[in-house]
C-alpha cells in the first residue's frame, strides 16, 4: 500500500530535503530578453534542473540500470513525463504499434491515430483489436466498435485515459464513446485526412482539425503533433505551438512578469535558448540522441514543472490553484522498445544505445561472476 502525506507541511518538508535547503522567501529576478524585460521566479531556475534530471532518469532506465534512477525524492515518489513528449509509453505505443505497424497510406494513417487518440488508452486499442483485427478504416463500423466499447463499460472496465479529461459534447442520452466514433465519422466522410495532407504549415493544420466540434485548442495540438509524427505530415514541431492550461500554469510560476511576451513567446524562448541555459548553470543536459527540446517538449516541461513546484515550491502560485500532485509513481515492468518517426533518422542511434547497455550488463555480470569465483 502506498501512503500518501499526511498533510502540505509534510510535503513542504519533502520539498526542502530534496535540495538540501531551508525555505526561504519568494525572490523574483529581472531578466532582459530581445523584445522586453520578463521578471523570472525560483521556478524557472528549477525548470532547468526538472528537465535535466527527469532525463538523466529516462537514460538510466534506458541503460539497464537498477532503481532508484534518482536521488531526488519528489521525482521517485510521484509520477511525471518524459522530459520529451515523443518518449513517453503511450507516444511510443502509438507510433510503433499503430502507425508503423499499420497501413501507411494517408486515410489509414489518420484514422487509426485519431481513433487511437480519442480514447489514448493502450488497452482499449488491443480490446478492439482482439475484437476486429487489424482496424482500418475500409473495415470500420462504428456500429460494432460501439457494442465492444459499450460492453466493456458494462464490466467495469476503464475506456479513456486520464491523462487529460475528453469533453463529450454528445447529444442528450448519448455516451461519450458514441459522439467520439460520429467524429470519427465526419472526419472520414470530410475526407479530412486528404485536406490535412494539403496543409502548407502545422498551424493550417491545427486550424483545420480546431474546426471539428470538441477539439480545442489543446486537443488540436495534441492531435497535430500525433499526426505529425507519420507520413501523412512533415512539419517541424519548432514550427508551432499551443499552450495548453497546465504549461500557462507553470509558466505562471516561472515568471512572475512576462512584459510584451506571449506564452507562446515564452515557450519558443526556452526551446530556441536551453542550450544556452543549461550551460549557464553547469547542466549537461542529454538530449533525444542528439534531438533537442522542441516547442511540444518545453510546453510539456512548463506542465510538469507546474505540477513538481506544488511541492517544491508550495508559496509560488500558478493559475490552477491545485497544492498536491495527485498521481504516485509505479513502476511498470512492461519494457518499450523506443522508436521514434522514421523521418527524424534516429533509430539507428537507439539501437547502438541499445547494443551498448547489453554489452555494458553483460560485461558487469562477467566481472561479477570473477569476482565471486
Amino acid at each position: 500500500m502506498v501512503h500518501k502525506v499526511a498533510d502540505e507541511t509534510a510535503e513542504r518538508q519533502l520539498s526542502f530535503e530534496a535540495q538540501g535547503v531551508e525555505p526561504q522567501a519568494f525572490v523574483t529576478k529581472p531578466m532582459v530578453l530581445s523584445r522586453s524585460t520578463v521578471v523570472t521566479t525560483p521556478v524557472f531556475e528549477t525548470y532547468w534542473r526538472f528537465a535535466a534530471e527527469r532525463q538523466n532518469i529516462f537514460f538510466r532506465r534506458i541503460r539497464g540500470e537498477n532503481g532508484p534512477w534518482t536521488q531526488d525524492p519528489i521525482l521517485r515518489r510521484f509520477r511525471f513525463t518524459n522530459a520529451y513528449r515523443v518518449a513517453d509509453r503511450v507516444s511510443q505505443y502509438l507510433i510503433r504499434h499503430v502507425q508503423e505497424d499499420g497501413p501507411q497510406d494517408g486515410p489509414n494513417l489518420f484514422f487509426r491515430t485519431i481513433l487511437f487518440k480519442l480514447f489514448n488508452r493502450i488497452d482499449t486499442w488491443q480490446m478492439l483489436e482482439r475484437a476486429l483485427g487489424t482496424i482500418t478504416v475500409d473495415s470500420y463500423d462504428g456500429r460494432v466498435i460501439n457494442e465492444v466499447l459499450s460492453a466493456a463499460m458494462q464490466r467495469g472496465q476503464r475506456i479513456y485515459s486520464a491523462a487529460y479529461i475528453m469533453p463529450s459534447g454528445g447529444r442528450e442520452g448519448s455516451r461519450k464513446h458514441q459522439m467520439h466514433l460520429r467524429l470519427v465519422e465526419s472526419m472520414i466522410q470530410d475526407d479530412l485526412a486528404g485536406r490535412l495532407a494539403e496543409c502548407k504549415s502545422m498551424a493550417e493544420a491545427f486550424q483545420l482539425l480546431r474546426s471539428y466540434p470538441t477539439i480545442g485548442d489543446f486537443l488540436g495540438y495534441q492531435f497535430v503533433t500525433d499526426l505529425n509524427y507519420t507520413r501523412l505530415l512533415d512539419f517541424s514541431e519548432m514550427d508551432f505551438v499551443v499552450p495548453g492550461p497546465g504549461a500557462k500554469s507553470g509558466i505562471r510560476k516561472c515568471f512572475a512578469d512576462l512584459g510584451s511576451y506571449s506564452e507562446a513567446d515564452i515557450i519558443r524562448w526556452m526551446a530556441e535558448h536551453q542550450e544556452e541555459e543549461f550551460g549557464k548553470r553547469g547542466i549537461d543536459f542529454g538530449t533525444l540522441w542528439g534531438r533537442p527540446l522542441q516547442l511540444i517538449d518545453c510546453q510539456n516541461l512548463f506542465c510538469e514543472v507546474d505540477k513538481y513546484a506544488r511541492v517544491h515550491h508550495p508559496d509560488i502560485a500558478g493559475l490552477s490553484g491545485r497544492v498536491r500532485i495527485k498521481q504516485e509513481y509505479r513502476v511498470n515492468p512492461s519494457p518499450i522498445e523506443f522508436f521514434l518517426p522514421v523521418k527524424w533518422q534516429l533509430n539507428d542511434r537507439i539501437e547502438a544505445c541499445r547494443a551498448s547497455a547489453v554489452q555494458t550488463r553483460l560485461s558487469e555480470g562477467a566481472r561479477l561472476a570473477t569476482s565471486w569465483a
